[in-house]
């Protein structure tokens, strides 16, 4: 009888693989890895700041509103929208953002958090997309607070061009926005000065229509009745906004 021998580890091994190899073959299974998700689109960033440069004339918190050609905050010599009249004779902005964002030209908007006191200043940031750069416009629009329905900003200016770090500086002067008669009483002015009522639906200014804004008469020019003094008066410009360039 011939001694038992020992099979070699190495031959086990290489009839195993095989039979490892086999089974692989016969299975369908494909193993796919996730593919990375797609990149965010590509921002473009833009710090809007107002300074307020008036002596005693508060701003409303501003409204920021990014879009192309065929929108306009108003046009001087036709009527203002509601939402400009709620804006211009109360300070209130939603309105006037609802109508921007409802628009299909506006493709971005902003607002201020709060009144901008005279001699200061508050940033509001706005984005949009790299895509709506090209022909893309800013409107800033805000009240001064202390008139019957006086605004002031600037309507569609050209930000398209703009590259990185770019500043641009504008000046804003003082419109009037055709809604409501410039009485100067405390009952129809909602600023500190008066305290009254904002806006209101009926329209008392004959004219209707939005315009250069003539300034304050003033209890120091002999109108009685007028809640305002000459401190309160405005000469243009009455805003400075600088726009740049973040991202």
């Amino acid at each position: 009888m011939k001694p038992y021998k020992r099979r070699p580890i190495k031959l086990l091994s290489l009839v195993a693989s095989a039979l490892l190899m086999q089974a692989c073959d016969n299975d369908d299974t494909t193993f796919v890895a996730n593919p990375p998700p797609p990149p965010p689109p590509a921002m473009a960033s833009f710090d809007v700041t107002v300074t307020n440069m008036t002596g005693a004339q508060p701003l409303s918190p501003i409204a920021v509103i990014a879009h192309q050609e065929g929108y306009a905050v108003f046009t001087v010599g036709a009527a203002a929208t509601t939402g400009l009249e709620e804006l211009a004779e109360g300070g209130d902005n939603a309105s006037l953002l609802a109508e921007a964002d409802g628009n299909a030209m506006v493709v971005a908007t902003a607002s201020g958090a709060a009144p901008i006191g005279p001699a200061g200043s508050e940033t509001v940031n706005i984005e949009v997309l790299e895509s709506e750069l090209p022909d893309l416009l800013l409107s800033i629009s805000t009240m001064l607070v202390n008139t019957n329905d006086a605004i002031s900003g600037i309507n569609g200016a050209t930000i398209s061009n703009m590259a990185l770090g770019d500043i641009v500086t504008l000046r804003g002067i003082a419109y009037d926005a055709g809604t409501e008669a410039d009485t100067e009483l405390a009952a129809e002015i909602p600023g500190p000065a008066g305290g009254g009522e904002g806006f209101n639906a009926a329209r008392s200014d004959r004219v209707d229509r939005v315009a250069m804004h003539s300034g304050i008469v003033s209890q120091d020019d002999g109108y009685a009745t007028s809640s305002l003094t000459g401190q309160h008066r405005f000469d243009n410009p009455v805003t400075q906004i600088r726009i740049e360039r973040i991202e």
